[in-house]
């Protein structure tokens, strides 16, 4: 259960920097669905525009990174902290952006062993090798 209301699509069209937050998602993303983290975030019009507005440029902005990719990462960070609404929100984005079956199970494949790999090293307290080490 929620732990804030979900703004309905009546409450956001009552609220205008909220409509248009909602408005700008729908044209960005050309589908009429919001998900449930923005209905929540509205709640905080501000928070939900500053949220919106960095997430949009970092994840539909020039980038360097294919949008399938970037939904990848998102889901390797998002497992690392263990947001479930994330993993599926973000593996349900990577799979409409091109994800496949094969680099999803890759993918998983390298989150497990990362976790693994970075739960030894942290045991282990392990110097970080002065070749890793970069001067920037």
């Amino acid at each position: 259960m929620a732990t804030v209301k979900l703004l309905s699509d009546a409450e956001a069209e009552a609220i205008p920097a909220v409509k248009a937050v909602f408005d700008d998602i729908r044209a960005t993303r050309k589908t009429d669905f919001i998900n449930n983290f923005w209905r929540g975030l509205a709640n905080d019009p501000v928070a939900l525009a500053r949220t919106w507005e960095t997430l949009k440029a970092t994840m539909t902005g020039d980038t360097a990174l294919t949008p399938a990719f970037q939904e990848m990462i998102y889901i390797a960070v998002s497992t690392a902290n263990g947001c479930t609404y994330c993993v599926h929100s973000h593996t349900a984005a990577a799979k409409a952006k091109g994800m496949t079956p094969e680099q999803h199970a890759e993918l998983l494949t390298i989150i497990g062993l990362a976790a693994q790999t970075n739960h030894l090293v942290t045991a282990m307290q392990l110097p970080v090798d002065d070749a890793f080490l970069v001067e920037s």
